[in-house]
């Protein structure tokens, strides 16, 4: 199994834009780096059913196979920071409480570029984010996410990412 600290894997969900691309291409040219594990150019459902599977080896500190309050809380923690570093990195400003704009959006400004830079953001910000919830990961409703649920879960993440519904994730399901 391929180990990762933790904020190398975050960064495909919060990843750094690089300079004269939009956020959405930072954001699949880092979400790629960290998610494509034979670097092919594209991510397959196996490949992120392996990623989540490494995650949830991270936190699962009893290695019980169920990540309870303390260790969800541990994993919610981690992610919270590591979104306020890579805010940082963009450039952008938190907003009171959790480092937000309205409805979760960064603070980036006004004007077109701006709100290309906002939506971008937000499409892949939010899958991966959205996908790493105890709510979205807890299928049975009994409080404790346990491993089949993480992983298993990864599949409906997939189709929402793969744009295209080809079964692969490439560069081009990030759009411009």
């Amino acid at each position: 199994m391929k180990r990762f600290t933790f904020p190398a894997i975050m960064s495909a969900a919060l990843a750094a834009a690089f300079p004269m691309m939009s956020l959405a291409q930072g954001f699949g040219e880092d979400f790629m780096m960290n998610w494509d594990l034979n670097e092919d150019g594209q991510v397959t459902q196996d490949e992120v059913q392996e990623r989540r599977g490494d995650l949830f080896y991270m936190f699962d500190a009893d290695e019980d196979g169920r990540l309870n309050d303390e260790e969800y809380a541990t994993f919610d923690e981690t992610r919270a920071l590591d979104r306020q570093m890579h805010l940082e990195e963009y450039g952008m400003t938190a907003g009171p409480g959790a480092g937000n704009g309205p409805q979760g959006q960064p603070k980036l400004g006004k004007g077109p570029q701006a709100q290309q830079a906002r939506n971008g953001f937000a499409a892949g910000i939010d899958q991966v984010q959205g996908s790493m919830t105890r709510l979205a990961n807890d299928l049975d409703g009994n409080g404790v996410v346990t491993r089949e649920e993480f992983v298993g879960n990864g599949a409906q993440w997939f189709s929402r990412m793969d744009r295209d519904q080809n079964g692969l994730i490439t560069l081009d399901d990030f759009g411009q």
